[in-house]
């Protein structure tokens, strides 16, 4: 059965990646962790989920189930990892280690969407990928130069150009997909 909700974790990613530029901004050395936690765990569950099912699943044609179900699912598990963290008070540097990886895998599917010319708009989804990995590259950094203002704020600026990206994206395809799957009728109601 065919079943496209990429549109779903795209704007879960936005929102996600939203919230993680404001905890870049205010909340890394802020005395108030936790405020971040149900936001941090509402994305992480949306993503884990769809994220899973997708990989597990393959609903979609061909590598679109792998590069956007497995970096979800990545995208996932830090967002919970982080929440459960947050909430005990526990130190992030594992996670950032984590990231560090699970960024590099969406650097490296970044390159390829557009070198093989992936998706509607293979520049913008490459893009999209290298800036949301490069976060993740970057969160070990981040985390060690928390009191460096600038860093903190290319960190938020990345953060955002990628969120945007994956905005304009997300909202683009809900957009099309309303009309293109608007007599779609699963199979068992044919």
């Amino acid at each position: 059965m065919f079943i496209d909700y990429i549109t779903l974790m795209l704007i879960n990613m936005v929102a996600g990646l939203f919230l993680l530029a404001d905890y870049v901004y205010r909340g890394i050395d802020s005395d108030r962790q936790k405020r971040w936690v149900p936001g941090f765990g509402i994305t992480g569950a949306i993503a884990l989920t769809t994220g899973l099912h997708m990989t597990f699943t393959w609903p979609i044609t061909g590598s679109f189930n792998i590069a956007f179900g497995e970096t979800t699912l990545l995208f996932g598990i830090l967002f919970i990892g982080s929440a459960i963290a947050l909430s005990f008070g526990w130190d992030l540097a594992t996670l950032a280690i984590y990231a560090f990886f699970a960024g590099s895998v969406a650097i490296v599917i970044g390159i390829r969407i557009i070198n093989l010319g992936m998706t509607q708009q293979p520049l913008m989804s490459g893009i999209g990928f290298i800036l949301t990995g490069l976060s993740g590259v970057c969160a070990a950094p981040t985390l060690y130069w928390k009191t460096n203002r600038t860093w903190r704020l290319i960190g938020v600026a990345v953060l955002i150009i990628a969120a945007l990206i994956w905005a304009f994206t997300g909202y683009l395809a809900y957009w099309n997909h309303l009309e293109s799957f608007q007599k779609w009728v699963p199979t068992p109601m044919r």
